[in-house]
């Protein structure tokens, strides 16, 4: 736990350091020992302006404190191959940790001091990495949904040979669910070899050229439970019956092992990975007494592979995934997005279009299977195409998405281009959203986006979309919040300026639309109005928002999002 005497000495002796590191750089004179400063801002703040009707009320923004902020202030110092780090957070009213809570803090947010020595890389302090696509473990940051599941603790990485090196580290998990910054009590240690080989052929007179990589690596985790962790654990156990209780373990070890093959066109990726077994929480699995959620312990696993081909203006990837039980946690009694060690790979498309991507699908860690299909081709300079399909269930084969998305680009001159297509969504918003009972929403969304460059300079893009949703028979009125239409027009200045203006129109209410007092369906406006400016390494953005409730994804981590209404200022800079 960092108090106001342990932040001021980590202070203090950064700026010690990086002092004394600027002293000897200057009394030896030497260039090449002069020392560098590098840093970033980012700063995000937001004026609550209350709004019942879309449901942005009873929260302490609207009620009562009208503003929230949030700020990370970067600072890293290299010299004499040591690389020291430091990251100040401030936290005003902020609801980015639970957008319907208020949270205020100010800490160091990360520190870490690195140093190569001879074929050995050091570290110490937070520590970003992940082992192969990260389904055993992932210490990584998503801003936007304010997870940062950093490793606070040691990392060595020793280079066998050109081509090969062996990792190895150990620490606790970051922690953000008290009022600081913490690691959690529970220990997280692991190694992984990986390596590199080349059995490519270069081109003779007798032969043609080939290529042939391999990029190989196997990986071990292992998590520890604290003491207190296992006692609660143990505690919650007693109260089931007899038949449902299970013997948790303090020690759980996940295995990995994964490969990139490159063959010409192809590129093959996979990995496959299990883990020992152990007890952890399943919400969906009911206790003899008919309670939904209890404790099972069992081994997990998961497989993962993508094929991709590209030659000649086509190219194409096929994705699949199996994962069984691999909820893996620094502790177990911990849900949705906290303390989770690793990262499984999403298998859905990334859609940026604002009705697109309304409804976003969670990795599910105890139970999916999902496929996916992406299909690239350039039919001229002109004209192109691509068409996604990904289906993802459980392993009982309940439906949890399927999307198929299209779209066609034109390109009719150097100063227009043209986007269009149609997405057809099934979505599980019982499974995703924990909302029992409502069937599965089934959208359909025509989109277009048209581009002009009036000059060199400057340029408008407008972009029309949308949202046809099935009917909830039981309700006898649309699914969800019904149809939607979304409307934008984006004015660009180059280098520095660019304004946008848009809405999103409830044009045919659904069920959990807003009401007024006579119970009647409203069809509200969303309307949203930004201003960027940009000038050399700093941004900022100034924007009225009124914005409905959702999923928000950020890379392939989600979370439902309530209504936002207000105006929203941020800032970025590096230096």
């Amino acid at each position: 736990m960092f108090k106001t005497k342990s932040v001021t000495k980590y202070i203090s002796a950064l700026i010690f350091t990086f002092s004394i590191s600027l002293i000897n750089a200057q009394d030896t004179g030497n260039a090449q020992d002069t020392g560098s400063f590098t840093g970033g801002l980012q700063t995000s703040a937001n004026a609550f302006m209350r709004d019942s009707l879309i449901g942005a009320f009873n929260i302490p923004q609207y009620d009562q404190e009208l503003f929230g902020s949030q700020t990370w202030l970067d600072l890293g110092y290299t010299q004499y191959g040591f690389d020291i780090g430091i990251r100040f957070d401030v936290f005003n009213n902020s609801n980015l940790r639970n957008p319907n809570d208020s949270y205020t803090h100010e800490e160091i947010g990360r520190w870490h001091i690195a140093k190569k020595v001879g074929k050995l890389d050091i570290r110490v302090g937070y520590i970003y990495d992940q082992i192969g696509s990260g389904i055993i473990y992932r210490a990584f940051e998503e801003r936007p949904l304010l997870i940062d599941n950093a490793l606070v603790g040691a990392r060595l990485i020793y280079d066998l040979g050109e081509n090969w090196q062996i990792k190895a580290f150990s620490g606790r998990q970051r922690s953000r669910q008290r009022e600081v910054s913490q690691t959690f009590q529970g220990s997280v240690r692991g190694s992984s070899l990986e390596g590199f080989i080349d059995l490519s052929r270069e081109a003779t007179d007798e032969k043609q050229g080939r290529l042939l990589t391999f990029a190989p690596g196997i990986a071990v985790v292992n998590r520890t439970v604290s003491d207190e962790t296992m006692n609660q654990v143990l505690n919650e156990i007693a109260g089931y019956t007899t038949q449902d209780q299970v013997l948790p373990k303090y020690n759980t070890y996940a295995f990995t092992f994964f490969n990139t093959t490159s063959f010409g066109p192809f590129n093959w990726y996979v990995e496959t990975a299990f883990k020992s077994g152990e007890a952890f929480f399943d919400p969906f699995k009911s206790q003899a007494n008919g309670i939904l959620g209890k404790f099972v312990k069992d081994t997990g696993s998961v497989l993962y592979t993508s094929l991709s081909f590209a030659k000649s203006g086509f190219g194409i990837t096929l994705e699949g995934k199996r994962t069984e039980n691999f909820d893996f946690r620094t502790n177990p009694r911990l849900g949705f997005n906290d303390g989770v060690i690793n990262y499984i790979p999403p298998m859905n498309r990334n859609n940026t279009y604002r009705l697109n991507a309304r409804y976003s699908p969670a990795t599910q860690l105890l139970s999916e299977q999902a496929y996916q299909v992406d299909v690239n081709y350039r039919w001229s300079k002109k004209l192109s195409t691509n068409i996604n399909f990904s289906n993802i269930t459980n392993l009982d084969g309940q439906k949890l998405y399927q999307e198929v998305y299209t779209a066609i680009q034109y390109k009719f001159n150097r100063k227009s281009k043209l986007i269009g297509g149609l997405q057809l969504l099934n979505y599980n918003q019982d499974v995703y959203e924990g909302k029992p009972g409502v069937p599965i929403v089934e959208t359909v969304v025509p989109y277009l986006d048209y581009l002009y460059k009036i000059n060199r300079k400057t340029s408008i893009r407008t972009e029309l979309q949308y949202m046809m949703i099935g009917d909830d028979k039981k309700a006898d009125a649309k699914q969800d919040y019904g149809d939607w239409i979304f409307a934008q027009v984006e004015f660009a200045v180059a280098p520095h300026w660019s304004f946008v203006v848009s809405d999103m129109f409830n044009v045919d209410p659904g069920k959990s639309s807003p009401k007024d007092e006579d119970g009647e369906k409203l069809s509200l406006h969303y309307p949203r109005f930004d201003i960027y400016y940009t000038h050399k390494a700093n941004r900022f953005s100034l924007s009225y928002i009124k914005q409905v409730e959702g999923i928000v994804c950020t890379g392939g981590i989600c979370r439902l999002e309530p209504a936002f209404s207000g105006v929203n200022f941020t800032a970025q800079s590096s230096f």
